[in-house]
């Protein structure tokens, strides 16, 4: 069992680990870009992009959100591939496309790139995906098949889960916004990254079906702790290495993030110290447990939680439903507790 205390601090983007993306393995998140946009905003805009865009493109985040895609054009860009593009997103429909894009330096690069809609459970688009990879030789690329494989891969993994995330935020709000569904789907997605990079490790031991909870849960903590931590708050962390279905990982991965979130956030309010602390376990039984408290100002007990009024709430309490697992908030002398129970062989219903 792993045991480790962590202090936090602020760095910026460019001290963050770099990863080598000379080999296209799997799902690790260096290796593949991921745009989202709206349709339902003016212009199609971008609401998000992980880091491996930012490194292809060489534009910063705050660069390309609220920007609709074509500014990746250029002069060389083929216009009938253009035009193929926009006419599939104008009906709705997934397209891949191979097409030249200009980074920031002005640098042009050929770019493999599979777009599909993601709709609510009205079936109504509410956003779109792109996967994409640099094709460092061009069309020719004698990997160019195996490329496309891959990121169809990649494609329907996170078709899948943002159709779950985005299900669950739009039963909160029909109202949208650039600014609202970025701070409402980024951290979400960027736990999904996580997973995606951990299931690399599963495709090199051939192994697609389970994962490593231990490594996953324990590296999500981290980022969380990083972004949302400041001085003073420590976390601890007691992780045990489990292996678990997929479906299931993605579902206790959301729920960690939601509520480690939520602790760094709001239980240490006019406060100058504090202790957050994450458990994972195996169960007797089998299955896991999954226990996140804090030493602070804790839940008010006139407090209803997780609230269905909240974004957040809505989401923990979907996800601990389609795991068919229980949920326990306990108050201590100081903070609160938050105990999830994930049954042995889970199955993972909506």
């Amino acid at each position: 069992m792993a045991d480790t205390t962590l202090k936090h601090k602020h760095d910026s983007e460019a001290d963050a680990p770099q990863f080598d993306d000379l080999n296209f393995e799997g799902f690790a998140r260096a290796k593949v870009s991921m745009v989202l946009t709206n349709p339902n905003l003016e212009d199609n805009p971008i609401v998000y992009v992980n880091e491996a865009f930012t490194r292809t493109t060489g534009y910063a985040r705050s660069a390309s959100i609220g920007r609709n895609c074509r500014f990746l054009q250029g002069d060389k860009t083929d216009k009938a591939t253009v035009d193929v593009l926009r006419s599939a997103i104008g009906v709705e429909q997934n397209v891949t496309v191979d097409i030249l894009n200009y980074k920031a330096s002005g640098a042009p690069f050929m770019n493999r790139l599979i777009v599909s809609p993601i709709v609510d459970e009205k079936g109504v688009t509410q956003y779109f995906v792109g996967i994409q990879k640099e094709l460092r030789n061009g069309e020719r690329d004698p990997s160019a098949d195996k490329i496309n494989e891959q990121l169809m891969e990649v494609q329907n993994r996170v078709h899948s889960d943002l159709s779950m995330i985005i299900s669950m935020i739009r039963q909160q709000t029909t109202a949208t916004s650039v600014p609202d569904d970025f701070a409402a789907l980024s951290r979400r997605i960027e736990t999904l990254q996580l997973l995606y990079e951990e299931m690399k490790l599963a495709d090199q031991q051939s192994n697609r079906d389970t994962i490593q909870m231990g490594s996953f849960i324990s590296r999500l903590a981290s980022a969380i702790a990083h972004v949302e931590g400041r001085s003073g708050v420590r976390m601890n962390m007691q992780i045990e290495p489990l292996e678990v279905p997929i479906e299931v990982a993605t579902r206790v991965g959301l729920v960690a993030s939601e509520l480690l979130t939520n602790a760094f956030q709001h239980a240490f309010h006019r406060m100058d110290t504090g202790l957050v602390e994450m458990r994972m376990s195996q169960l007797s039984a089998g299955g896991l447990r999954l226990i996140v408290s804090d030493d602070g100002i804790g839940i008010p007990s006139s407090m209803e939680w997780p609230s269905r009024a909240t974004v957040g709430g809505r989401i923990i309490s979907g996800l601990i439903e389609g795991l068919e697992g229980t949920l326990h908030l306990g108050r201590g002398a100081a903070g609160s507790f938050v105990t999830i129970d994930v049954p042995a062989g889970a199955s993972v219903t909506d």
